[in-house]
């Protein structure tokens, strides 16, 4: 009896694992796009991103889809540098730091004001004897002078937001103009705010007063020099 033998048959390898693979693959280039836009763009583009990669998951059109502002050739995404506007918000924080600092010095005024960079954001201090009479909101004359020519270097950075805040010490005040320290601090702040905003070359959309009280001070109530630094202005500039 002849030996009948059996064909060798090659194993059949499917390829239906090359499909899951290829959309991993897509959406793993869709996360990293994602991931970059998100540190580049403003929340509106970052949310309508999230949408579109939240809609695979759920049965919804495609990532590369939904996510076609980011993929645009001529989309600012792609062709923004990373972290080029970072170094250009330093840059500007640094340059107006210099012109007040010079400003400060050829002005003797370094006792009454100080400045200060963190990164994107510019304070500049002035102690409220240099703007105000003891229990006043009326900005003297030279506080004045002061605020058109801080004025004069905020108009050469018009997108920048700029706060101005008002802080006191502990002591209680009961006048027949103010009934506490938040009423003061706010309307200090107000007032000096006006006279920065004289300049029509400043953007007035960009700026905030508030008013702290007594209840954030940089140094200690305990002493006269210490709540003479607490009792303050803070023109803070920042890119936020």
């Amino acid at each position: 009896m002849k030996k009948q033998h059996k064909a060798h048959e090659e194993p059949h390898t499917s390829e239906a694992w090359l499909i899951p693979y290829a959309d991993i693959l897509t959406l793993l280039l869709a996360l990293f796009i994602i991931l970059f836009a998100s540190s580049q763009v403003d929340q509106q583009k970052y949310e309508q991103v999230m949408q579109g990669f939240i809609s695979e998951f759920t049965g919804g059109s495609s990532i590369l889809d939904s996510s076609s502002s980011v993929l645009d050739p001529g989309s600012d995404l792609i062709h923004m540098e990373p972290g080029g506007q970072l170094v250009q918000e330093q840059s500007d924080m640094a340059s107006m730091k210099k012109m007040l600092d010079e400003y400060i010095d050829e002005n003797g005024l370094s006792a009454q004001l100080e400045t200060n960079v963190n990164g994107e954001m510019l304070r500049i201090i002035i102690r409220d004897y240099a703007l105000f009479d003891s229990g006043s909101a009326a900005v003297k004359a030279d506080a004045q002078k002061l605020a058109v020519d801080i004025a004069g270097m905020l108009s050469s950075y018009p997108n920048y937001t700029v706060e101005v805040a008002g802080y006191t010490d502990d002591r209680p005040i009961h006048s027949a103009e103010f009934d506490s320290n938040w009423d003061l601090s706010s309307v200090r702040a107000l007032h000096f705010m006006k006279y920065i905003l004289l300049d029509d070359q400043v953007n007035e959309a960009r700026f905030r007063t508030v008013g702290y009280g007594e209840f954030r001070p940089i140094d200690t109530n305990e002493t006269e020099e210490g709540r003479a630094k607490n009792r303050r202005v803070e023109v803070t500039i920042n890119s936020k």
